[in-house]
């Protein structure tokens, strides 16, 4: 099943790092854990997550939020939905509306058609087919959309994205990382150096080509890399970790400790 990195759902979500962390300390989700220890959440997480923000922000009790929410994350499929999946802040109540019909996210209860009023505190997980087709396609957002089912879609529709605007840094950055997580390590490498040579200055895309270096043998390159990463977000926790493991392995000790020391402040470990 695909995953997607903290970076991923920031961007996606349009939630800020703090944000994203709050949720995460307050059980919404739980991630899982990938390598180098970085943080992987599902298609489900990031629904949860979408979910559980709008409901903050209409003021719905803690308690009520994560009863929906339980019972939301057992009926949501694997795979992003292709029909219209809304989901609804209708006063104190979450409601789900899907092809089937509709239900009450905290009981499982379906609920009326008529019931409710669908324009009050909406929130779209995705958008319906027939608005969809009203607009010129998103392409950067359909391969995000396509990843979790055929990774060779979503790959073309990076590409198109880049074809369409080559300063998109995000579909560069989602384009490396696809080819690397499916073996194409040197078809990876170019994604990542064609966007540095278009003046791309990312700490993800940084990190993400100093993971590839690594996992290729080309450890002081990656180091660099990383040490670039974390001067322009020094919050980049997993890049702490990863520096550290590099740093440690070298025999130097004081930077080892220097960065565990932070990325242990950052996870709050």
């Amino acid at each position: 099943m695909q995953s997607y990195g903290a970076r991923d759902v920031e961007k996606l979500l349009r939630l800020s790092r703090s944000t994203l962390r709050a949720l995460v300390e307050a059980g919404f989700v739980t991630p899982a854990r990938g390598a180098r220890n970085a943080l992987r959440f599902s298609f489900q997480d990031l629904i949860v997550l979408r979910t559980a923000q709008a409901l903050i922000d209409a003021n719905v009790p803690k308690r009520r939020i994560m009863q929906s929410l339980k019972e939301l994350r057992r009926r949501l499929p694997d795979s992003m939905p292709m029909s219209g999946l809304r989901i609804r802040a209708l006063g104190k109540r979450v409601v789900v509306s899907e092809r089937e019909g509709r239900w009450q996210a905290d009981s499982g209860q379906y609920l009326l058609a008529f019931e409710g009023d669908p324009a009050e505190g909406s929130l779209d997980v995705i958008e319906p087919a027939a608005q969809a087709e009203a607009t010129p396609p998103d392409w950067f957002e359909r391969g995000v959309a396509l990843e979790p089912s055929d990774a060779n879609a979503a790959r073309a529709a990076y590409e198109r994205a880049i074809a369409d605007d080559p300063s998109h840094v995000e579909a560069r950055i989602n384009l490396g990382r696809l080819l690397h997580e499916t073996g194409r390590l040197a078809q990876a490498e170019r994604v990542y150096r064609d966007a540095i040579r278009a003046d791309a200055v990312d700490a993800l895309l940084f990190y993400n080509f100093a993971v590839l270096l690594e996992d290729i043998g080309r450890v002081a390159d990656a180091m660099r890399l990383y040490e670039s990463a974390l001067r322009l977000d020094p919050q980049l926790a997993d890049g702490h970790y990863n520096l550290a493991l590099l740093y440690e392995a070298r025999g130097r000790s004081t930077d080892a400790i220097r960065h565990m020391a932070r990325y242990r402040k950052l996870v709050g470990g």
